[in-house]
Formats: C-alpha cells, structure tokens, sequence
C-alpha cells in the first residue's frame, strides 16, 4: 500500500486523479479479526 501510495504521488501532476485502493471484503474482515484478536490477547 505504501510504495502503492507513493506512486500516486510522483504521477499525479502528469494524470491528476482520485486515489482509489480496494480491498475485499473478506481482506477487511480478516484485517478487523486479527486486530481485536491482538488487542484482546494484550495484558492491561
């Protein structure tokens, strides 16, 4: 995503356009659950 991001950049005076980065649903899911995995699994 990152070096995704930096792409845009460098090329947005040539092409100026909207930044668009999509995932799945199932990648977002995934992402949500290992969060709050992590987040729960820490000592407070």
């Amino acid at each position: 995503l990152n070096q995704d991001i930096l792409d845009w950049i460098e090329t947005w005076n040539d092409d100026p356009r909207p930044y668009v980065w999509t995932k799945a649903a199932d990648q977002i899911l995934e992402s949500i659950a290992r969060y709050c995995k992590r987040i729960n699994d820490s000592p407070h």
